[in-house]
């Protein structure tokens, strides 16, 4: 790129001491180190004119019919699920419904993921609705208080000190996080790369939390009155073990829900991980135009429709993040526009395999690990 424009990308390694070395961006936008940042760009007008090209295709029209079938599938997976698990009754091969329950139960996050974005249907209303059943109801996440935290996630994707995602709690992102980790906390980092998916089996309980959490605090962006939403939980919490403990005995019961919330925390998690995880992380002080924030801070993956289906469509995490409220089916026809719009600006367009996206995800980590590896153990 040239040396003119805003878009390049500027590496910076932060150790302990607060120094910085500046080795070459990686074309990608992947990051080798702890902290990525951006230049700065005064001018949205880039944005406007992708705008104007993605709207006059059509993209942003929302498909209420496709939305109908996704919400329609998705709902006798979920029940298939169920009803399987009530066939099979008291038996050990209940570890497979397990996991199709856990797949099923992703698959509802995603739908809420799209009601949140206002994906679904025109109205506010309707898309809300559609994510208390699909998040309270169907698997007991708390839809106000995911949509107030991933709308403070894609105003400041990978920002440091912005971005909620990348704060500092069981995985460490920011290389200058990482040495003041001690104890258990300081072996975890040290080796978070190994351990980054085994933790992910945990993910579905950690999610369970922080909603509680956050409800009883009230934070959320209130889609519903408070009630609403903590019934809606305590319905789902009391059918969900009522269904589990009536059919299975005591000890079939606990392996049963802990392979489920495992699973469902494993995919959940990994459907997310390739998204971000080793793009650039400008700095908390940098303002870098809106095209240029959503594009170099996300990846995306490539795939057919199997992929699509099975990732959500968070497989166009790039023209997800420049156009949120565009209907899942449209992202595909929207990559070549995106894509040429970039070329045209000179800006790198992330895209690479789901095992690559791990892989960068994982040496980002490992990087980001590295000072507490380098001190004496002992």
């Amino acid at each position: 790129m040239d040396s003119s424009d805003f878009a390049q990308l500027r590496v910076s390694t932060r150790g302990p001491t607060g120094t910085s070395s500046a080795p070459q961006a990686d074309p990608s936008g992947n990051s080798p180190g702890g902290r990525t940042t951006l230049r700065e760009r005064p001018t949205g007008s880039d944005y406007a004119l992708l705008s104007r090209r993605v709207r006059s295709a059509g993209l942003l029209r929302h498909r209420p019919l496709h939305s109908a079938t996704a919400l329609t599938g998705t709902l006798l997976l979920l029940t298939g699920g169920w009803a399987a698990f009530l066939v099979i009754g008291d038996s050990w091969w209940q570890l497979a419904v397990a996991a199709v329950l856990a797949f099923a139960f992703t698959q509802c996050g995603f739908r809420g993921h799209e009601a949140g974005h206002r994906q679904l249907f025109r109205g506010k209303r309707t898309n809300n609705m559609m994510g208390l059943v699909f998040g309270n109801l169907f698997i007991g996440l708390g839809f106000g208080w995911w949509v107030a935290k991933h709308n403070r996630h894609h105003a400041h994707p990978n920002q440091i000190g912005r971005d909620p995602d990348i704060e500092a709690g069981a995985v460490v992102f920011d290389g200058q996080d990482a040495p003041r980790r001690t104890g258990v906390a300081g072996f975890i980092t040290r080796h978070q790369a190994t351990l980054f998916f085994p933790m992910l089996l945990l993910e579905g309980w950690a999610l369970h939390v922080d909603t509680v959490r956050a409800l009883r605090k009230g934070r959320t962006s209130a889609p519903a009155p408070l009630a609403v939403e903590a019934l809606a939980l305590l319905i789902h919490a009391a059918a969900y073990l009522t269904v589990v403990l009536l059919v299975l005995s005591p000890l079939k019961a606990l392996v049963f829900v802990l392979v489920q919330q495992a699973l469902f925390g494993l995919y959940m998690g990994a459907s997310f991980a390739p998204n971000h995880k080793g793009m650039a992380m400008p700095e908390e002080h940098e303002r870098p135009d809106f095209l240029r924030a959503q594009v170099l801070t996300s990846r995306n993956v490539r795939g057919g429709r199997v992929t699509d289906f099975v990732l959500g469509g968070l497989n166009y995490q790039i023209e997800h993040h420049l156009f949120p409220s565009m209907p899942r089916i449209a992202l595909p026809a929207a990559q070549p526009l995106v894509r040429a719009h970039c070329a045209e600006l000179g800006l790198p367009y992330a895209e690479t395999s789901l095992l690559d996206s791990y892989r960068q995800a994982l040496r980002h980590l490992h990087a980001v690990g590295a000072p507490l590896r380098a001190e004496p153990q002992g």
